[in-house]
Protein backbone atom coordinates (compact mmCIF):
# COMPACT_ATOMS: atom_id res chain seq x y z
CA UNK A 1 0.00 0.00 0.00
CA UNK A 2 2.64 2.09 0.98
CA UNK A 3 4.70 1.88 -2.13
CA UNK A 4 1.18 2.66 -4.03
CA UNK A 5 0.70 6.19 -2.36
CA UNK A 6 4.51 6.97 -3.18
CA UNK A 7 3.73 5.69 -7.04
CA UNK A 8 0.71 8.27 -6.90
CA UNK A 9 2.90 11.38 -5.15
CA UNK A 10 5.47 10.91 -8.21
CA UNK A 11 3.28 10.48 -10.79
CA UNK A 12 0.93 13.41 -9.67
CA UNK A 13 4.42 15.49 -9.22
CA UNK A 14 5.43 15.00 -12.36
CA UNK A 15 2.40 16.08 -14.23
CA UNK A 16 1.63 18.91 -12.21
CA UNK A 17 5.37 19.95 -13.22
CA UNK A 18 4.75 19.42 -17.06
CA UNK A 19 1.04 21.00 -17.18
CA UNK A 20 3.22 24.00 -15.51
CA UNK A 21 6.22 23.72 -17.80
CA UNK A 22 8.58 23.11 -14.67
CA UNK A 23 9.94 19.41 -15.45
CA UNK A 24 13.71 21.02 -15.35
CA UNK A 25 12.89 21.99 -12.01
CA UNK A 26 11.57 18.36 -11.25
CA UNK A 27 15.00 16.65 -12.62
CA UNK A 28 16.68 19.28 -10.49
CA UNK A 29 15.30 18.30 -7.08
CA UNK A 30 15.56 14.48 -7.94
CA UNK A 31 19.43 15.00 -8.44
CA UNK A 32 19.63 17.34 -5.80
CA UNK A 33 17.91 15.28 -3.63
CA UNK A 34 19.59 12.01 -4.34
CA UNK A 35 23.13 13.79 -3.54
CA UNK A 36 21.82 15.15 -0.33
CA UNK A 37 20.97 11.42 0.31
CA UNK A 38 24.45 10.07 -0.06
CA UNK A 39 25.97 12.85 1.62
CA UNK A 40 23.20 12.33 5.10
CA UNK A 41 24.47 8.79 5.08
CA UNK A 42 27.79 9.48 4.61
CA UNK A 43 27.71 12.02 7.43
CA UNK A 44 25.64 8.98 9.44
CA UNK A 45 28.25 6.62 9.22
CA UNK A 46 31.03 8.12 11.70
CA UNK A 47 28.15 8.79 14.15
CA UNK A 48 26.23 5.57 14.14
CA UNK A 49 29.75 3.69 14.73
CA UNK A 50 30.66 5.82 17.21
CA UNK A 51 27.30 4.76 19.29
CA UNK A 52 26.94 1.42 18.11
CA UNK A 53 30.92 1.16 19.28
CA UNK A 54 29.82 2.71 22.81
CA UNK A 55 26.12 0.54 23.33
CA UNK A 56 27.96 -2.64 22.21
CA UNK A 57 30.28 -1.53 25.06
CA UNK A 58 27.07 -1.24 27.51
CA UNK A 59 26.23 -4.74 26.38
CA UNK A 60 29.04 -6.50 27.05
CA UNK A 61 29.48 -4.47 30.68
CA UNK A 62 26.25 -6.17 31.34
CA UNK A 63 24.41 -3.31 30.97
CA UNK A 64 21.27 -5.15 28.29
CA UNK A 65 21.04 -7.78 30.64
CA UNK A 66 20.51 -5.02 33.63
CA UNK A 67 18.03 -3.72 31.79
CA UNK A 68 16.85 -6.54 30.69
CA UNK A 69 16.20 -7.62 34.40
CA UNK A 70 13.96 -4.89 35.20
CA UNK A 71 11.65 -5.28 32.33
CA UNK A 72 11.27 -8.63 33.17
CA UNK A 73 7.77 -7.97 35.24
CA UNK A 74 6.95 -5.34 32.27
CA UNK A 75 6.92 -8.51 29.84
CA UNK A 76 5.25 -10.87 31.85
CA UNK A 77 2.37 -8.36 32.22
CA UNK A 78 2.50 -7.59 28.85
CA UNK A 79 2.57 -10.87 27.55
CA UNK A 80 0.61 -13.02 29.87
CA UNK A 81 -0.28 -15.44 27.43
CA UNK A 82 3.83 -16.61 26.79
CA UNK A 83 4.83 -19.21 29.03
CA UNK A 84 7.76 -17.71 31.67
CA UNK A 85 10.73 -20.03 30.43
CA UNK A 86 9.90 -19.82 26.89
CA UNK A 87 12.28 -18.40 24.38
CA UNK A 88 10.04 -16.19 23.06
CA UNK A 89 10.40 -13.96 26.77
CA UNK A 90 14.31 -13.61 26.03
CA UNK A 91 13.67 -12.46 23.09
CA UNK A 92 11.11 -9.85 23.73
CA UNK A 93 13.48 -8.25 26.58
CA UNK A 94 16.47 -8.59 24.64
CA UNK A 95 14.19 -5.91 22.16
CA UNK A 96 13.01 -3.81 23.87
CA UNK A 97 16.32 -3.20 25.97
CA UNK A 98 17.85 -2.57 22.71
CA UNK A 99 15.10 -0.09 21.28
CA UNK A 100 15.32 1.51 24.99
CA UNK A 101 19.19 2.18 24.51
CA UNK A 102 18.52 3.44 20.90
CA UNK A 103 20.02 0.13 19.29
CA UNK A 104 17.28 -0.20 16.47
CA UNK A 105 19.86 -2.45 14.57
CA UNK A 106 20.10 -4.83 17.34
CA UNK A 107 16.66 -4.75 18.23
CA UNK A 108 15.40 -5.56 14.73
CA UNK A 109 16.79 -9.09 14.52
CA UNK A 110 15.78 -9.46 18.74
CA UNK A 111 11.94 -8.75 17.07
CA UNK A 112 12.09 -11.05 14.45
CA UNK A 113 12.93 -14.08 16.47
CA UNK A 114 10.20 -13.19 19.40
CA UNK A 115 7.55 -12.76 16.26
CA UNK A 116 9.24 -16.31 15.18
CA UNK A 117 8.97 -18.14 18.72
CA UNK A 118 5.62 -16.23 19.28
CA UNK A 119 4.21 -18.17 15.97
CA UNK A 120 5.24 -21.31 17.31
CA UNK A 121 2.67 -20.52 19.86
CA UNK A 122 -0.10 -19.47 17.86
CA UNK A 123 -3.11 -21.60 17.47
CA UNK A 124 -4.54 -19.84 14.36
CA UNK A 125 -1.18 -19.81 12.15
CA UNK A 126 -3.14 -17.25 9.43
CA UNK A 127 -3.70 -14.95 12.40
CA UNK A 128 -1.96 -12.86 14.14
CA UNK A 129 -1.82 -13.64 18.30
CA UNK A 130 -2.09 -11.42 20.71
CA UNK A 131 0.77 -11.64 21.59
CA UNK A 132 2.87 -10.89 18.49
CA UNK A 133 0.20 -8.00 18.22
CA UNK A 134 1.22 -6.38 21.57
CA UNK A 135 5.26 -6.69 20.31
CA UNK A 136 3.76 -4.96 17.21
CA UNK A 137 3.12 -1.81 18.58
CA UNK A 138 5.70 -2.08 21.37
CA UNK A 139 8.24 -1.64 18.46
CA UNK A 140 6.36 0.69 16.85
CA UNK A 141 6.11 2.92 19.72
CA UNK A 142 9.39 1.88 21.32
CA UNK A 143 11.02 4.31 24.43
CA UNK A 144 13.87 5.42 23.40
CA UNK A 145 16.30 7.06 25.78
CA UNK A 146 19.23 7.95 23.05
CA UNK A 147 17.77 9.02 19.68
CA UNK A 148 21.05 8.20 18.11
CA UNK A 149 20.25 8.33 14.84
CA UNK A 150 18.16 11.75 14.90
CA UNK A 151 21.26 13.14 17.13
CA UNK A 152 23.44 12.22 14.02
CA UNK A 153 21.70 13.76 11.63
CA UNK A 154 21.27 16.97 13.48
CA UNK A 155 25.36 16.83 13.60
CA UNK A 156 25.38 16.52 10.20
CA UNK A 157 23.61 19.57 9.34
CA UNK A 158 25.74 21.56 12.03
CA UNK A 159 23.26 21.70 14.59
CA UNK A 160 24.08 23.95 17.89
CA UNK A 161 22.66 21.46 20.10
CA UNK A 162 22.45 18.24 18.80
CA UNK A 163 21.63 16.34 21.74
CA UNK A 164 18.74 18.71 22.94
CA UNK A 165 16.14 16.76 21.68
CA UNK A 166 16.75 14.04 23.54
CA UNK A 167 13.98 14.73 26.81
CA UNK A 168 11.84 16.17 24.43
CA UNK A 169 12.18 12.33 22.22
CA UNK A 170 11.85 10.87 25.27
CA UNK A 171 8.62 12.42 26.41
CA UNK A 172 6.78 11.70 23.06
CA UNK A 173 7.73 8.33 23.35
CA UNK A 174 6.93 7.70 26.71
CA UNK A 175 3.52 8.59 25.41
CA UNK A 176 3.11 6.87 22.04
CA UNK A 177 4.15 3.46 24.25
CA UNK A 178 1.61 4.55 27.10
CA UNK A 179 -1.28 4.86 24.04
CA UNK A 180 -0.11 1.57 22.28
CA UNK A 181 -0.40 0.09 25.35
CA UNK A 182 -3.50 1.36 26.71
CA UNK A 183 -5.03 0.70 23.09
CA UNK A 184 -3.34 -2.81 23.11
CA UNK A 185 -5.47 -3.84 26.53
CA UNK A 186 -8.67 -2.62 25.25
CA UNK A 187 -8.18 -4.35 22.12
CA UNK A 188 -7.26 -7.46 24.42
CA UNK A 189 -10.28 -6.92 26.34
CA UNK A 190 -12.34 -6.91 23.24
CA UNK A 191 -11.17 -9.66 21.63
CA UNK A 192 -11.61 -11.80 24.86
CA UNK A 193 -15.62 -11.39 24.76
CA UNK A 194 -15.87 -12.63 21.07
CA UNK A 195 -15.97 -16.19 20.70
CA UNK A 196 -13.14 -17.60 19.25
CA UNK A 197 -13.24 -18.39 15.64
CA UNK A 198 -13.37 -22.03 13.95
CA UNK A 199 -10.70 -23.56 12.69
CA UNK A 200 -10.39 -23.37 9.19
CA UNK A 201 -11.84 -26.17 7.00
CA UNK A 202 -9.08 -28.47 5.37
CA UNK A 203 -11.34 -28.85 2.29
CA UNK A 204 -8.70 -31.61 0.80
CA UNK A 205 -9.12 -33.73 3.39
CA UNK A 206 -12.88 -33.49 3.33
CA UNK A 207 -12.85 -34.46 -0.50
CA UNK A 208 -10.88 -37.29 0.39
CA UNK A 209 -13.25 -38.87 3.17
Amino acid sequence: MINWIWLFFIVVGFLVAAVNGNIDAVTQAALDGAKSGVTVCFGLISILVFWLGMMRIAEDAGLLQKVASLLQPIVRYLFPSVPKDHPAIGYIMSNMSANVLGLGNAATPMGIKAMQELQKLNPNKEVASPAMCTLLALNTASITLIPTTLIAIRMNYDSMNPAEIVGTTLLATVISTGAAIVVDRWYRRVHARKPPAPPPIDTQTIQKG
